[in-house]
């Protein structure tokens, strides 16, 4: 009886016992660190380069005096509107220069050069012209195929852009042309009697296009050469976007690419599609005084600026062009991504748990990556793991 009695209390202190012993175990047991997840998941991707450039009026034109002379002040300013045939400038030849046969005999080559280079601008035009239709009738045919599902979007987005390119290359074709036939209308008058009169008469110095006066390079009266230029003449709402991408961007890029014109002043961004990647590179020197080789890529605007507002020539903009897209990629946040000997990792949580897993990653967007291997689609990941954080601690999501 009286060892019965002895026994109880031990009875109940044992239980209580393992219950503080618990509760102890408890208290210091580590607590799940607090991580922020995402999923991995399959979705479009694009990848993109973003670049500094600048505008520039496609086709220009520099007007030179027909001959040597006394050039009058030129009133006209840039931004001047002027027409095919409107008055640019006032010059008074020199009283010698058509009595002089050394003279004449520069003035009868120079006929002889432009109107060469009249039937070789016109023999372009035409091939460019023959050109264009073909590529028409090639893109009507991929249209078709494109419905029926017997070429890739890529293959039509190629002829598209070949329609596009020969497009502005007709117009182009047309403005040397024009600009040509000009010219050798300025030289033939040289030659014609009473075109430049002899006894001090002015000659008016003609505007060979449409379009607007760009700048004015000899403003005040003074006495010019054949060859001294007076102004630039070009039509702003002919432009493109010159871009100088590092080469080991501009390898990514190929006529046809579409790109977003941002930065340039007013709402939103401009779609525009890439036109020549120029073949050869050259060296220039960074900010930070670091040699770079670089790549003049252009690209024609497909979006027009609002109505208003003016985008002129050699204005500043940011030129973000698309180097590949993908539709059902296999994608993780860039957050979720670090190199531990070498290769990428991430932690994937697996029951409350994170799990160190090697990766292999494709490409990248600054956001996004391709996931080649390791990761399968629906799988969480953790993003921006600290140091603390080892494989195999438990964690406890979306506590951040």
């Amino acid at each position: 009886m009286n060892t019965a009695r002895k026994r109880r209390p031990w009875r109940i202190l044992i239980p209580v016992l393992l219950i503080l012993a618990a509760l102890l175990a408890y208290g210091f047991w580590p607590s799940p660190l607090p991580v922020q997840t995402a999923s991995v998941a399959k979705g479009p991707m694009t990848v993109s380069v973003t670049e500094e450039g600048k505008t520039r009026i496609h086709s220009r034109y520099l007007v030179y005096p027909p001959t040597a002379g006394h050039l009058q002040r030129v009133e006209l300013r840039a931004g001047a509107r002027v027409e095919a045939g409107s008055v640019l400038a006032v010059l008074t030849p020199e009283a010698s220069t058509f009595l002089n046969s050394r003279a004449r005999a520069e003035a009868l080559a120079r006929v002889d050069a432009t109107e060469a280079a009249v039937k070789a601008r016109r023999a372009e035009a035409q091939r460019v012209g023959v050109s264009l239709e073909l590529a028409r009738t090639e893109l009507g045919r991929m249209d078709a195929l494109l419905q029926s599902g017997a070429v890739a979007r890529q293959e039509w987005d190629r002829a598209e852009n070949q329609v596009r390119v020969l497009e502005r290359g007709v117009q182009a074709a047309a403005f040397a042309l024009q600009v040509a036939e000009h010219e050798a209308a300025a030289a033939r008058a040289v030659l014609t009697k009473g075109a430049i009169p002899e006894n001090g008469e002015s000659v008016p110095i003609l505007a060979p296009v449409n379009g607007y006066v760009l700048a004015v390079m000899e403003e005040n009266a003074r006495a010019v050469t054949a060859s001294t230029p007076i102004m630039e003449v070009g039509d702003p709402s002919d432009l493109e976007i010159e871009i100088e991408l590092l080469s080991t961007d501009a390898v990514a890029v190929a006529p046809g690419a579409h790109a977003r014109i941002e930065h340039w002043g007013g709402e939103g961004s401009l779609a525009a599609r890439i036109t020549v990647v120029e073949p050869g590179g050259f060296t220039k020197v960074s900010a930070i005084g670091v040699e770079e080789q670089r790549v003049t890529v252009r690209a024609e605007l497909v979006d027009a600026p609002p109505p208003g507002v003016l985008l002129g020539d050699r204005y500043g903009v940011q030129a973000r062009i698309v180097t590949w897209q993908g539709e059902n990629v296999l994608q993780v946040p860039t957050g979720a991504l670090f190199r531990h000997g070498g290769e990428w990792r991430a932690f994937v949580l697996e029951g409350g748990k994170a799990v160190l897993r090697k990766l292999a990653v494709g490409r990248e967007n600054g956001l996004e990556a391709e996931v080649r291997e390791g990761l399968a689609e629906g799988e969480t990941v953790i993003l921006h793991p600290p140091d603390t954080l080892k494989d195999g601690m438990r964690v406890e999501a979306g506590k951040l």
